[in-house]
């Protein structure tokens, strides 16, 4: 048996290969007999570059169909795909590229030059670069044009490697998650019929694809369920409103959810077809939670998942969505609140979270030593989220023991900005929390101790200085100036103290 995750995937398709898969703004549509041929011909392309099972293709483009069928396409070589965030930056790329070691980059035109210069201190052979625009087209698409659009997808394995996704860490440089072909497909098929999915349902794809939520999530629901997705490049609340009649399944974070409702026009009227509203990769407000219920007529479904494992927890789909929680352990997925010791907690006691499961994913690239670190005997990994469980087995997440930023439902973590502020001329030293905001769930905040000589630096030079290294999300919402940082009796910042200060209206 063939345990690549495409061939899994495929095992969905409609047996119509006219059957529509990907609706775009523009009113074109990729049949699924579009989607297989085109992943086909890049797959060829692939082979043809002499790329093997276990080489890896790091992507740095925008949402696109071919940007999806690039995905594919290394799953059908049994290459790993490596995707990172259109925003990252220079020495964020440079570090991305030198870990993962891919054979091929494709990048949007623009950024060629730069990935050039990247690539120059490659020893021995230097990996391929290839282009792919905004508008799915490319030397990528170009050089797959010639080849056949019939391609053998290549055995693998369960455990054989499917994906890295980065995912940065409180402290030292990102680290890469090795997600395998059984660790996805495990995650695929629990969520396809844990949040029923059915023939005749549409999914609304507006979320961007460089990440767990949009790649895996959402494009593995709906090609295992063979469903049209109206696949749009990114989120529009207005957009978004125009396209929900034609929708049945919608999923995002919780800023897609306040921004709808921001809209006086959002109501019921406007969600009489949908089935199933998801939310996950943040907190969402109980204040949204309960006014999206009102406005819409439906209780939105939040989960809990990361980059590690994808989904572990979920709301039911029948019975109550309880506000505030993540709902039950998926199927498949064990989950404990433990002390720091490891040991189980008394019930309802907040611990630490640590899952298990054939989704949890195999170890850190290149980091045994970390990957160690992480996971306990037994085969318990350590999410680094503190939660607990109540009387009748909901799980919430009361807070995180990594002083993970989770902005617009995009992770941020704080020692990377406070490394490049603190390098800044002028700055002694710095702090960055998270501040609760209404539009992004957390709004990055950071808080800088001035040299003595230096009383000219102040916000707007603080940030345009970011700008030059950091992605346009990790910028802070604000930069706040102060005499020092609170300290506790083992010299360690009190990032607990700034929260509380900076959160007071």
């Amino acid at each position: 048996m063939n345990e690549n995750l495409y061939a899994i995937l495929a095992e969905g398709f409609p047996a119509d290969p006219d059957a529509p898969c990907l609706l775009l703004g523009d009113g074109r549509v990729w049949s699924y007999g579009d989607l297989v041929h085109a992943s086909a011909r890049i797959a060829h392309l692939l082979v043809e570059l002499g790329l093997v099972p276990g080489d890896r293709v790091v992507a740095q483009v925008e949402k696109s169909p071919e940007a999806l069928l690039l995905y594919l396409a290394c799953l059908r070589a049994g290459v790993v795909f490596v995707p990172l965030n259109p925003a990252y930056q220079r020495h964020e790329l440079a570090h991305f590229i030198a870990d993962a070691a891919p054979r091929l980059v494709v990048c949007r035109p623009q950024l060629r030059p730069l990935l050039e210069q990247l690539l120059e201190p490659f020893a021995g052979e230097r990996p391929r670069l290839l282009e792919l625009d905004d508008a799915g087209h490319g030397s990528l698409i170009d050089a797959a044009a010639p080849h056949g659009d019939a391609f053998a997808t290549v055995a693998r394995r369960a455990q054989d490697l499917a994906c890295i996704l980065y995912t940065s860490g409180t402290t030292g440089r990102s680290k890469g998650a090795m997600l395998s072909h059984g660790n996805l497909a495990a995650n695929a098929r629990v969520l396809h019929a844990y949040w029923r999915f059915q023939p005749g349902d549409v999914l609304l794809h507006a979320l961007p694809i460089f990440h767990v939520h949009g790649l895996f999530v959402a494009s593995h629901c709906a090609l295992l369920n063979g469903s049209a997705m109206l696949f749009e490049p990114k989120f529009d609340a207005r957009r978004v409103l125009q396209l929900l009649p034609r929708a049945t399944v919608f999923m995002g974070v919780p800023t897609y959810y306040t921004r709808l409702l921001a809209l006086p026009e959002f109501e019921r009227a406007a969600c009489a077809r949908m089935r199933l509203f998801i939310s996950g990769s943040a907190p969402l407000a109980p204040e949204t939670f309960a006014e999206f219920r009102q406005r819409s007529g439906h209780t939105i479904l939040e989960r809990y998942g990361m980059s590690e494992g994808g989904m572990f927890t979920s709301n039911p789909y029948e019975g109550e969505r309880r506000p505030g929680t993540v709902g039950f352990p998926l199927p498949g997925t064990e989950l404990r609140i433990v002390d720091e010791g490891g040991e189980p907690v008394a019930g309802g006691a907040v611990g630490g979270i640590e899952v298990r499961g054939a989704n949890v994913f195999a170890g850190y690239w290149r980091l045994p030593d970390k990957t160690a670190e992480e996971f306990r005997p037994g085969g318990w990994f350590k999410t680094g989220d503190l939660g607990k469980i109540d009387a009748e087995g909901y799980v919430a997440i009361v807070g995180r023991s990594k002083d993970l930023i989770i902005s617009g439902g995009l992770n941020i973590y704080p020692k990377e900005i406070e490394e490049v502020i603190d390098a800044l001329p002028g700055v002694l030293e710095s702090a960055v929390v998270g501040v609760p905001d209404a539009d992004f769930g957390e709004a990055v905040t950071a808080v800088v101790v001035r040299q003595t000589n230096a009383a000219g630096l102040d916000e707007a030079a603080v940030i345009a200085a970011l700008a030059a290294s950091l992605a346009r999300f990790k910028l802070p919402k604000r930069v706040v100036f102060a005499a020092e940082l609170p300290r506790n009796a083992m010299g360690k910042v009190q990032k607990n103290l700034l929260r509380d200060n900076l959160s007071k209206p």
